[in-house]
């Protein structure tokens, strides 16, 4: 009974965690239904010459041979006096464009833009080091930043910058849009993933003062802001979110603005999506590690923001706690149809399928406002949600690997996204170069974690004397079908 009693405990421990979340997203939807969406707040005035700040506009990049020219062509629109202009094009890249790219900038830089373009001998600090490397000589008072998939639209700096009438105010984020949404599932399962986290959960911290995180890019700082929160820090995987903590801990304001959306592309194969959640998943973890302390002595914040802030730092440890939980339910399954005696038990914890429902209420309520009410909507919503969902599930071995490596302080390199210049179905990312073509190890162990969930499956038949037990079922069922999914759509992806 001793591995048993260790297996129950872990698997309550892993579920407890799970239903917290589940109530702090529930916390941040009544945030988000709840935020007043008058913009009356004080703005600049930029029909005022006075009041029209200097913006330099950076551009991280590394070997972007597919969309560099549509990032420079889409930046050079951007409406704003060029005098009070400046673009930098922060550029590691180590192939054939970093001269295709200069002259592209020659060419621009004859039409009076400011632009210029900064390269460096080494890619100490990965992304931070090049954005604090183009620090040291940006004239600008407000720094934006965009990666090289994103595209704002020209009216964007007009929309973003006048926020920074408030002294406090130290970034100013906006949402991201997705303009291959529709290209594949993979595509619809990120963009329902990252609207959640750009409505219900950026809106929902944002609305009563908690802290939230500039996203890395679509959004722009007020370089004092920068400078006196420590400037950028290349020890974590995501120093978007680091940097962010750290202003917020000396009381800098983050305004974010879920009407203004800055348009980009989704990753369209599943090795550049495994590679992009695995950076963010461990720069969390990493961030919690290195926050954690920082976060809970602060004497600046409330109680509550204390713990929003650790739960938004904790987010990627939730597919650790889904994946244990995943694991150790065929064992339970089993534990359960074994020992009468623990029927309250079972009967209590019966409870906690409510994260499940919370989780469907929150998002639903965020996939409501993108796509408005309707049986039809809901219809679609029910099939996206549950797909979201396995999918999801599917990740977290892959997932879990990065939150650990995260906790345990395992440094690894920045492995940027390729990128893939695809907008529409036509596209077709085949013979993009910069494409992983190793599979990963991690891959033959999602396909055993297939059938492991299929035999999970198989268990709801058999077990107990009562003829089976299929209230794990539909668990197992979409544990399956989202392990199969990552499969088959990994090996796929190399043939």
């Amino acid at each position: 009974m001793i591995l048993e009693t260790i297996i129950i405990v872990i698997y309550t421990i892993a579920i407890l965690l799970i239903f917290m979340y589940a109530l702090a997203q529930l916390n941040l939807l009544f945030n988000y239904v709840s935020a007043k969406r008058k913009d009356n707040e004080p703005k600049l005035n930029l029909s005022d010459p006075n009041q029209i700040p200097y913006v330099t506009i950076q551009l991280p990049v590394y070997n972007e041979m597919y969309v560099m020219e549509r990032l420079l062509n889409n930046i050079a629109k951007i409406d704003y006096p060029k005098d009070k202009l400046e673009i930098q094009v922060l550029d590691d890249s180590t192939d054939e464009t970093v001269q295709s790219t200069a002259a592209h900038i020659k060419k621009l830089q004859q039409t009076g833009l400011d632009i210029q373009h900064i390269t460096r001998t080494n890619r100490v600090g990965f992304k931070a080091g090049a954005l604090k490397e183009g620090l040291k000589t940006a004239k600008g008072e407000f720094i934006a930043i965009f990666d090289s998939d994103f595209l704002p639209k020209s009216d964007w700096l007009k929309r973003t910058v006048t926020y920074f009438k408030d002294e406090k105010v130290g970034v100013v984020q906006t949402r991201w849009g997705h303009i291959n949404r529709n290209y594949s599932l993979l595509t619809r399962i990120q963009a329902f993933a990252l609207d959640a986290h750009f409505t219900l959960e950026q809106v929902g911290r944002n609305s009563k003062g908690h802290f939230i995180n500039f996203n890395g890019t679509a959004g722009i700082w007020r370089k004092a802001c920068i400078i006196d929160a420590g400037n950028w820090e290349g020890d974590t995987l995501t120093e978007d979110l680091d940097l962010s903590y750290r202003a917020q801990l000396k009381n800098w304001k983050f305004k974010y603005l879920e009407d203004v959306e800055t348009p980009a592309e989704l990753p369209v194969v599943i090795s550049a999506a495994r590679s992009q959640q695995f950076r963010w998943n461990k720069g969390g973890a990493e961030n919690f590690r290195k926050m954690l302390w920082r976060v809970l002595k602060s004497k600046n914040i409330s109680a509550k923001t204390k713990i929003h802030g650790l739960l938004h730092l904790l987010n990627s440890t939730m597919f650790l706690n889904i994946l244990i939980v995943a694991i150790l339910s065929i064992p339970m399954l089993y534990i359960k149809n074994e020992y009468a005696h623990l029927k309250q038990y079972f009967l209590v914890m019966s409870f906690f399928v409510l994260s499940t429902v919370i989780f469907f209420i929150c998002y639903w309520i965020m996939y409501r406002n993108i796509y408005g009410k309707g049986i039809k909507n809901f219809m679609g919503y029910i099939g996206m949600f549950f797909m979201f969902f396995s999918i999801a599930m599917g990740f977290s071995l892959h997932n879990s690997i990065a939150v650990l490596e995260g906790h345990l302080g395992k440094k690894s390199a920045f492995v940027r996204t390729p990128k893939f210049n695809i907008s529409n179905l036509k596209d077709s990312w085949k013979n993009n170069k910069y494409i992983r073509k190793k599979l990963s190890a991690n891959v033959i162990f999602e396909g055993a974690l297939m059938i492991y969930f299929g035999f999970g499956m198989y268990s709801a038949f058999i077990v107990g004397d009562q003829g089976g037990d299929f209230g794990l079922f539909p668990f197992h069922a979409m544990l399956c079908a989202g392990f199969g999914y990552v499969f088959f759509k990994s090996i796929a992806s190399k043939v």
